[in-house]
């Protein structure tokens, strides 16, 4: 049995993802479907909108995927290039012999240009442009080729972290289909970005969703309440406002003073929203905000974020994921984690597991201990 592996966040899972499923194998011909799935907090820095095991729930329900294993949380919440890296070591891991991406706008990318054209990151001093906008700039200049949308730096990141770790797996673009990545407002087809299903399921009667999500989604979104950084916002304001200031400087990304002006922002604002737009800058954009945010929530240091997470933590599979396993479980370099014990949630899953104390804070729904993983065999 071979095996494609998809990068996901299932935010929640919808119609698009079904499309990027069925067109990952069309092209592969893969006999299994890994999603390597962000936990309960996802890259842009925001909490996820249901939690790590409804979304593996949905995913399993759709039809499409086999198996679902957490991408770890030091690699989940990061900038793209390591939120790639993370994700690549993994998908090879796992054996996988291709990684699938949806959503490419430039599916034809010549990555190998842009990756033999590199700048070196440490030339980027100016503070009136975020670094993102600095490097997407240089390689512009220096090899023809834009590359400022969201998921074709995914796709460069994607192709820059397998040639730096000499992995075999090979890259599938699947292009994207109905809605930009970053649109808040629903299409009127069956296919419309997260952002936008997000925005709607707060905003709108929930049944105009139902022709943009499958059934099993379209029934969580009707039965639990979605979380959104609202729900986190009395917690951080009081970590920012109590926290000294030296304390705040040693959390993970914390650079150039801007602990300062978070406390500043956060004795202030009365909303989460009020507190980002207080805090954004030129150089800081809000997904570094809310990132740094997450990391002060969890008192997130360099030294923790810079473990390499090297285990692979199964949270649910099918019939079809059940046997890639006992196909490959053997030969698998990492270790299988089915079973929080106390020694995992104080070393190998220490962040995962503060997250899922966190989330639990707002939900009071528990997210590690006494879970297995979610089998769907019929």
């Amino acid at each position: 049995m071979k095996a494609v592996a998809i990068i996901a966040e299932y935010n929640p899972f919808h119609n698009g993802h079904l499309y990027q499923l069925k067109a990952a194998k069309e092209k592969t011909g893969a006999d299994v479907v890994i999603a390597l799935l962000s936990g309960n907090w996802v890259q842009r820095g925001e909490p996820a909108a249901f939690d790590k095991w409804q979304r593996t729930q949905l995913a399993l329900a759709g039809g499409g995927v086999d198996l679902v294993v957490e991408l770890p949380f030091n690699y989940a919440v990061q900038p793209a290039h390591l939120f790639a890296e993370g994700g690549v070591k993994l998908a090879e891991a796992l054996h996988a012999t291709w990684l699938s991406f949806g959503g490419a706008e430039t599916p034809d990318l010549d990555y190998q240009k842009l990756i033999a054209n590199q700048p070196d990151k440490n030339q980027f001093k100016q503070f009136d442009q975020t670094f993102a906008t600095q490097y997407s700039d240089y390689l512009t200049k220096t090899t023809g080729i834009t590359v400022n949308r969201s998921n074709d730096i995914l796709f460069f990141s994607y192709a820059n972290a397998k040639a730096q770790q000499g992995a075999n797996i090979e890259l599938v673009p699947i292009q994207r289909v109905g809605s930009d990545h970053q649109d808040t407002n629903l299409t009127t087809g069956a296919i419309s970005s997260a952002s936008a299903i997000r925005t709607a399921i707060q905003t709108l009667n929930k049944s105009e969703l139902k022709k943009q999500l499958p059934m099993a989604t379209y029934q969580l979104i009707d039965d639990v309440q979605m979380v959104t950084w609202k729900d986190f916002w009395p917690l951080l304001r009081y970590e920012l406002v109590a926290t000294p200031i030296a304390e705040l400087k040693r959390i993970y990304q914390m650079t150039e003073g801007i602990e300062y002006r978070l406390k500043q922002v956060a004795n202030q604002a009365t909303s989460f929203e009020e507190f980002l737009r207080g805090v954004k800058t030129k150089r800081y954009t809000y997904t570094r905000i809310q990132r740094l945010c997450v990391y002060v929530l969890m008192h997130v240091y360099d030294s923790e974020m810079k473990i390499p997470s090297d285990y692979l933590r199964i949270l649910g599979f099918n019939a079809v994921g059940q046997a890639y396993l006992n196909q490959e479980k053997k030969k698998l370099e990492l270790p299988l984690i089915t079973k929080v014990t106390d020694d995992l949630s104080k070393q190998e899953l220490a962040l995962d597991y503060r997250a899922g104390m966190l989330r639990q804070l707002v939900t009071n729904q528990q997210q590690d201990f006494y879970h297995h993983p979610l089998i769907k065999l019929s």
